[in-house]
């Protein structure tokens, strides 16, 4: 198995403290960041959807991102998030 570091972009995270304090459910987006960071930790080129070169998607409920893999510095990016 290859792993992956995560990074989310600054511009990012502080999407996320938004979508964090405005949820009815705060537990659900802290556990679907985790669940994320789980994910894209592990094998991250195969998760979530092609969206266009370079650029993936992953829905992990109430969460979507954007994403960008980097296999020969096993890194992940996460460039956007939103509410679904």
């Amino acid at each position: 198995m290859t792993r992956y570091t995560v990074v989310w972009v600054q511009s990012v995270e502080d999407e996320l403290v938004e979508i964090w304090m405005a949820a009815e459910d705060r537990n659900a987006v802290t556990f679907a960041t985790h669940a994320i960071d789980r994910e894209l930790g592990a094998e991250a080129d195969s998760k979530g959807e092609d969206l266009a070169e370079g650029l993936r998607s992953l829905n992990v409920p109430p969460l979507r991102i954007i994403f960008t893999v980097s296999t020969d510095d096993r890194l992940v990016e996460v460039v956007r998030v939103a509410r679904l």
